[in-house]
């Protein structure tokens, strides 16, 4: 399945500066006609657009890679189909499912402990950095579309939205429809993870915001996952500030509850990226694959964020005090990624440190191309 990099490398100024178009048409899987004004676009990006009359849509400059193609629209049940994106992609004819209305059930809950509840969710969900103060939920109704729960047996926080959440980030300059599908925090291990159905439409403002908008997010690129990854192909990781050493990881024999839970040792010579990226047979797609666990350091900037996150996990070694350092701890044999520098998998690797600090604050586009003098 795996290849060997290197020939790649050649080839990427080409390939990762090109747009394409994604051309389709929706349909009614009952009756084949066509669905008009449904909303399709990529997931976690800023490429959207709706269906005109007859069905048909166009999807442009769209950047190499693979996406998640998402049709929305009231009455219809919400599609999703991964699309791979290395040219012009024309799809067949994609049919939506009319919803059955369901009565939902009812959880008898009191004001109190729903606004107590969100409070922590936005903390859990924005993070506690300084571009955390700067986003909002507007939705009115929020109440009756996010339900939330915390278990005080099992000491687990659940949240889960029936509707798209519609988040104002002031910070980067985004507005976003956020589905949330999953999101599960333990309270006992520190484990944290959430996903959803994203779309990013870019804030109107004045040429001051703007500008102000185009650093924030080029500060919440640097050092990020996105950012270290697309080094990884581009060949370009040292000079893009980022290190990468082989971090030993076994269990503690000894460990009671409060003692170390793990023995760590951290080998200090650097590794090369043939040392733990793959080149798959599926084009625009790489693989992450590596023994033992992966400790990225990056050091051309300080955080800005004040790295007090809660979703940092409790087995982090010493050494992991750095805010500007991650463990990539493997859940698998491999963890896929594309070419925009976004895990395909996310399930197959846990960031503990700094990435997995980033929370949705600091979420960027897949799309995201920092823009150069």
């Amino acid at each position: 399945m795996f290849k060997s990099l290197l020939f790649l490398l050649l080839l990427l100024p080409f390939t990762a500066i090109s747009q394409f178009t994604i051309t389709g048409k929706i349909i009614n899987s009952s009756d084949k006609t066509p669905v008009a004004s449904a909303s399709v676009f990529l997931n976690n990006a800023v490429v959207g657009t709706k269906t005109n009359d007859d069905g048909t849509f166009t999807l442009t400059g769209v950047r190499l890679g693979q996406y998640d193609l998402v049709v929305s629209i009231v009455g219809y049940e919400t599609s999703h189909q991964n699309v791979m994106v290395n040219a012009d992609v024309k799809l067949p004819a994609i049919e939506i499912v009319s919803k059955m209305i369901l009565l939902k059930e009812v959880r008898i809950k009191s004001k109190d402990d729903w606004a107590k509840n969100y409070e922590t969710f936005k903390r859990y969900f924005f993070g506690e950095s300084e571009y955390a103060g700067q986003c909002k939920i507007l939705n009115k109704n929020l109440p009756d579309i996010l339900d939330l729960d915390y278990d005080r047996q099992t000491k687990t926080f659940t949240a889960k939205s029936s509707d798209y959440l519609e988040i104002e980030n002031k910070a980067l300059g985004y507005k976003i429809r956020y589905m949330l599908s999953d999101f599960n925090r333990d309270d006992k291990t520190g484990d944290f993870y959430y996903e959803g159905t994203t779309l990013f439409e870019e804030l109107k403002g004045s040429k001051s915001q703007i500008r102000k908008w185009k650093k924030n997010r080029l500060d919440a690129y640097e050092g990020s996952s996105m950012r270290f990854l697309r080094s990884t192909i581009s060949n370009t990781l040292e000079d893009e500030g980022f290190k990468a050493l082989r971090l030993i990881r076994k269990p503690n024999p000894a460990y009671d509850g409060f003692n170390a839970k793990f023995l760590q040792t951290l080998v200090s010579t650097p590794l090369t990226i043939n040392d733990f990226v793959k080149l798959t047979n599926e084009p625009g797609t790489f693989a992450l694959s590596f023994t033992d666990c992966l400790y990225i350091i990056y050091n051309k900037k300080k955080a800005h964020r004040q790295d007090k996150s809660i979703s940092s996990s409790k087995s982090s070694p010493e050494f992991l005090d750095d805010p500007l350092t991650t463990t990539l701890i493997f859940n698998g044999p491999y963890s896929l990624y594309d070419n925009n520098g976004i895990i395909i998998n996310p399930r197959s690797l846990v960031f503990d440190g700094n990435w997995g600090n980033r929370l949705v604050a600091e979420l960027l586009p897949v799309d995201y191309v920092p823009e150069t003098k």
